[in-house]
């Protein structure tokens, strides 16, 4: 079955960077788009960042500069480098992909704060 699991988040001080990865298993990976998303406290899940399995890659406005997605087919891995961290980037950050259905992972908390 599809299992996604996400590592690489933290605590970290307004102007720090973080690598999120994602590990993905049960599906072929190579094939597959994925996405990240965030969802800060209460507020909606949203798109952050996604990777076609080309690799040709798209950003929310809000994250462009800042976020790169990439993804390492040999590892069936994908990541997010966020650098500069904000405060307004704290929040749960999910792993994605969709075959038929949106599978996601557990998440992985960001945290900005001085």
């Amino acid at each position: 079955q599809v299992q996604l699991v996400e590592s690489g988040g933290g605590l970290v001080q307004p102007g720090g960077s973080l690598r999120l990865s994602c590990s993905a298993s049960g599906f072929t990976f190579s094939t597959s788009g994925m996405r990240w998303y965030r969802q800060a406290p209460g507020k909606e899940r949203e798109l952050v960042a996604g990777i076609t399995w080309a690799g040709v890659t798209n950003y929310a406005d809000s994250v462009k500069g800042r976020f790169t997605i990439s993804r390492d087919n040999a590892k069936n891995t994908v990541y997010l480098q966020i650098n500069n961290l904000q405060p307004d980037d704290t929040g749960a950050y999910y792993c994605n992909t969709r075959r038929g259905t949106d599978y996601w992972g557990q998440g992985t908390q960001v945290t900005v704060s001085s």
